[in-house]
Order: C-alpha cells, then structure tokens, then sequence
C-alpha cells in the first residue's frame, strides 16, 4: 500500500507559531497607559517626590506646566501602536493639566501675559502699582531700561543686580518721577513716595562673606499709610548631571527671609525680588506661607520671566500680606535677560 508523501520527515517539527500582533498592541499599550496615569498624578500631586538628593520635588515643582508637554509625545506613540487604551489614558493628564492651568489660559491674553501697561486706569482708590524686575549686571543700557520701567508708571521700582557703575545712570534716568530711593549692596528701591528706616536684611547663606548684600527693607510712607518693602536676591539655581537641582544655598536664604517677613510689625508687607524660584517651589514656603503671590490672585497665563529671550519659568515675584492684588503682568523686555514684573496692589 503506497504511503502519503507529506513533505517532511519524522523528525522535522512544525515551525513555532508567532505571537498575535495584537497582544503585542496591548502589551505596549498598558505601557503607555501607566505613563500617562503617572504623568496626571505628578501634574496633580507634585509633593508625592520627595526632595531627597538632587531635590527632584522642587525641580518637578519649578516646571510643573511643562508637565503638559509630555501628552502629545504620549498621544502620538498611542496612534502609532494603534493602542485604544493608550489613547484614552492621556485624557486623565489633559483633564488634570487643563483644570490645574486652564482657567488662567481660558480667561485670554491677561494680566500674566506680556501686555505692557494693564495695569493703569483701574479705578481703584488707594491703589500702588509696583515693578520688579532683575536689570541683569550685564545690562549694556541702564538708562534705558530705567526709562522703560518709569513709562508704566509704578508707585515703587525694585531692582537687583545692581553694579556701582550703573547706578549713576538709574539715579539720573529716575530722578525726575522718583525723588526717593534706597540701595543696599545690590539691590535698591525708587519711589514716589518717602522711604524711611532702610536697613539691610541679611539673607546669607552659610559660607558668603559680609560683602554679599542682597536683602533690604524699608518703609514707603504712602497717602493711605507705611508699607513695609523687601527687596530680595536669593541665590541662583543650578541643573547638573552629579548635582540634580542644587537649590541648597537658595533654599537657605528663603528660610533667612522668611524669618524677616514673619518678624515684620507693620500689617502691610510688599516683597519685591528674584527668588530664583517659582511660587509653588516647596522651599519657598517660608515666603508663600506668610505672604501671598500677586499674580497667582491677580494674573491671567503664566507671567514666565526668565530667560527674556524664551521665557519656562517665574521666578520674579511680587508677594504681599495686608494688601489685595488687582492685577499682575508682565512688561516688556529690557536689556536685561529677565522680563520685568508689575503687579496692582488695593490697600
């Protein structure tokens, strides 16, 4: 009897079958669904890292809108798996992104935003307006930024970073609006209004010399009453691969300032400066717990300062206790890589 020719022989086994394209889909898509899972709880709950070594809590903290930047890149790598859940899951990031940032965008190119002279004409009794702004110690024209602040019309005029070869040009570009001004070490206040008892506040960190002066209060006497006005320097920050976020020293003088502001007699506080730091920063809340930030009250979009060529963060503040802002914005750019910083303040 003839046997049937199969075409292999004993030994040969059927070749493996390979694994269904879709659960490969699936596999690839609860990858990306836990990613998008976990970048909703970091947008929503940035105190859940801790600020261990290299601090990544206030690094998160610092740049937390930015959050939002990692939903497209999850929403493309969804489309390309053809993964249903993947793309589903980057809803729960854009839900929390857009409930935490929104309203400030939704309210339209506002106060937060580089719009220039807001806040004039509110029509509030007893209103100061203050500037704040970083004139950079490599400003090629002090004069001319002076005259840039000046045409907003400020009630008070905070600066840092100021070199005593610049500050003949401020005086002079000032005089005229600003018959009041105090300067300690670096930083100084013009004013409309008299100052008294100006003294230094001292905001060093362990291990700087007594030639580093970056903190100064003093008293603006105006028609509706003294306010108390800091003005601040804390020191910068820095991102390296060995260091992580080395905020240490800066962390150190928000503590020093903070134990000033809580000592403060007078009711109402104005705190001008460079913090170096983001409002929602945990090291700051030696400040943000006793003084609140005018443009998260008053501000509409994100009010980013720095670098002035493409602004990621805030890190220019005005913050106050006694007093109610308005409104907060941001003016345009000087010759110094901050953007300056206005805020409307009612008594």
């Amino acid at each position: 009897m003839c046997g049937v020719d199969t075409g292999r022989t004993v030994d040969e086994k059927p070749a493996p079958k390979r694994p269904r394209t879709r659960t490969r889909t699936r596999t690839r898509g609860k990858v990306l669904a836990v990613a998008a899972v976990l970048t909703a709880l970091l947008t929503a709950f940035p105190g859940l890292v801790p600020d261990t070594a290299g601090n990544p809590g206030s690094l998160l903290e610092t740049f937390r809108p930015w959050t939002g930047s990692a939903v497209p890149v999850l929403l493309l790598l969804a489309l390309l798996r053809r993964s249903r859940l993947a793309a589903a899951a980057t809803l729960l990031p854009v839900a929390v992104w857009l409930g935490l940032f929104g309203p400030a965008l939704l309210a339209g190119a506002g106060d937060g935003d580089r719009n220039g002279g807001e806040g004039r004409g509110d029509g509030r009794p007893g209103a100061l307006t203050v500037v704040q702004h970083n004139a950079s110690d490599e400003n090629p024209d002090p004069a001319g930024t002076a005259r840039a602040l000046a045409e907003a019309g400020p009630d008070l005029i905070a600066l840092q970073e100021l070199l005593p070869g610049a500050l003949p040009a401020y005086r002079r570009a000032l005089a005229a609006d600003y018959p009041h001004h105090a300067v300690v070490g670096t930083v100084g206040l013009w004013s409309k209004h008299p100052l008294s008892g100006t003294r230094p506040v001292d905001i060093r960190p362990e291990g700087l010399g007594a030639d580093w002066n970056r903190g100064m209060r003093t008293v603006a006497r105006t028609p509706h009453g003294p306010v108390a006005v800091y003005v601040a320097h804390l020191p910068s920050v820095r991102i390296t691969p060995a260091d992580g976020f080395a905020s240490d020293r800066r962390d150190e003088s928000a503590a020093a300032l903070g134990r000033a502001v809580a000592a403060e007699e007078l009711d109402r506080v104005v705190l001008l400066g460079d913090l170096n730091g983001v409002a929602g920063d945990r090291a700051l809340a030696p400040l943000t717990s006793r003084l609140r930030p005018a443009h998260e009250a008053a501000g509409r979009g994100f009010g980013l300062t720095f670098p002035a060529a493409f602004p990621v963060v805030r890190i220019d503040q005005v913050m106050v206790r006694g007093l109610t802002p308005v409104r907060a914005w941001t003016l345009p750019a000087t010759g110094s890589d901050h953007l300056p910083v206005a805020a409307r303040l009612a008594p």
